[in-house]
């Protein structure tokens, strides 16, 4: 083992000041507030190997340095209930040997948000010293999935180059003050429009039923790796001309009308809300829940589907919106009502690609044979009931509050959405 060392890589980035959150910001803050003391459930990481091209510790130390420098959310605290962008400071950055190992660890606590820098960084070196792979570990109020690409592109580059391009994305505190600027309130009050008139009909939550077999602790996670998953729903997709994330949306759908007896079901579907060019390379947390409302009729899964893509445009759109005017809109409803509605039911697609193939039928079927449950996690506090995660290719997750959802039947959910795609599949 080689040991453990912490080195620091300085940056001066320009300008310092305070703004408000964004609305991703506020999204992403509302959802850890709710998950303390768990929120290290939102920390996330990627590992960026060298491969033949190792570098000097200095070199490395040097690019961390400059990315900081060049994405201002990589130095931005919490203060005051919004932004606090700093200009100066240095990062620790740990070292080890094994990147896995190191970025678990990294990942294992929450950070500290008002005082803490929002990504935490490693050197994986070699026994002659170099650097092997960078490790890094971001807080969700500095980058989302789509925002930590972008930052390891960049790190790549001024690894290789020595330089990152000329051109820089729209940092946290303009993006902060352009929603705030009338054509940001036109945008926000159309998508709160939508919220208050779907939330209108639809049930007042999803998982409604105590299961009677809530866990110590209560929350967990169990993940299946099915291929035949991944192999169906791309067949789906081709046949009807639609993609992936849409085909798995409407069968989680569907089985939660199955599971919970709901005719209208509503989900929130994570969405990168990176629609605007100005948007698409920025280093910051972007996405945002939207609202996917489907009239589950008995039909057929492929008639179903045809229902769904209307729907799932009207899910992006209302993505992009200021949750302040969300959670307004939600309480003018529920005196209405007399009662709180909201879903707590979300679906997030993680993967990055999505290029489906129209796949053979004797494929899909071996594929059976090779899908795996385990369980990976568990813990006290969720800040939903219910969560679909798809990632790789293909693992889909169900993390749950087993008060409302055993872990029978969140094993029951996954295996039953393994078998409505296949069947819709080979149909």
């Amino acid at each position: 083992m080689t040991p453990e060392m912490t080195e620091r890589a300085a940056f001066s980035g320009g300008r310092t000041g305070t703004a408000s959150f964004t609305w991703g910001q506020r999204a992403i803050w509302e959802a850890i507030e709710r998950t303390r003391p768990d929120d290290h459930y939102f920390n996330f990481g990627r590992v960026l190997p060298l491969g033949a091209r190792p570098a000097s510790v200095s070199s490395a130390l040097w690019a961390l340095g400059r990315l900081v420098e060049r994405h201002e959310s990589l130095r931005t605290l919490v203060g005051d209930g919004g932004q606090l962008l700093r200009a100066n400071g240095e990062l620790s950055v740990r070292t080890g040997d094994d990147p896995q190992a190191l970025l678990a660890e990294m990942a294992a606590t929450a950070f500290d948000y008002a005082h803490e820098w929002p990504l935490r960084a490693g050197l994986v070196l070699s026994p002659d010293g170099a650097v092997t792979h960078l490790v890094l570990v971001f807080c969700h109020l500095a980058a989302d999935g789509l925002g930590a690409e972008q930052a390891i592109r960049d790190l790549r580059l001024l690894l290789l180059r020595g330089g990152a391009p000329a051109s820089r994305p729209p940092q946290p505190m303009d993006i902060a003050r352009w929603q705030e600027s009338a054509a940001g309130r036109r945008v926000a009050g159309e998508a709160a429009a939508y919220w208050e008139e779907a939330h209108r009909r639809i049930p007042p939550t999803m998982f409604h039923v105590p299961s009677g077999a809530g866990e110590s602790p209560p929350v967990w996670r169990a993940s299946l790796r099915s291929p035949a998953v991944d192999l169906a729903a791309q067949r789906i997709a081709v046949r009807h001309g639609t993609s992936t994330s849409t085909v798995l949306l409407t069968a989680v759908t569907a089985l939660v009308s199955e599971m919970t007896g709901h005719e209208t079901v509503a989900m929130l579907p994570i969405v990168g809300n990176r629609f605007r060019a100005d948007t698409r390379t920025a280093v910051t947390t972007m996405s945002q829940e939207g609202l996917f409302v489907l009239d589950v009729e008995k039909v057929r899964f492929d008639e179903l589907l045809s229902l769904a893509g209307p729907a799932a445009l009207r899910a992006y759109r209302s993505a992009y919106h200021d949750p302040a005017d969300r959670s307004a809109a939600l309480d003018r409803v529920a005196a209405e009502r007399g009662t709180v509605v909201h879903p707590w039911c979300c679906f997030n697609d993680m993967r990055f690609a999505d290029n489906p193939v129209y796949r053979d039928e004797a494929l899909i079927r071996r594929a059976l044979g090779e899908s795996a449950l385990s369980w990976p996690m568990s813990q006290d506090q969720l800040n939903c009931r219910f969560c679909v995660h798809l990632s790789g290719t293909m693992d889909v997750s169900v993390t749950a509050d087993t008060r409302w959802l055993s872990k029978a039947d969140m094993e029951r959910f996954l295996y039953g959405l393994e078998t409505m795609l296949v069947e819709a599949a080979l149909r």
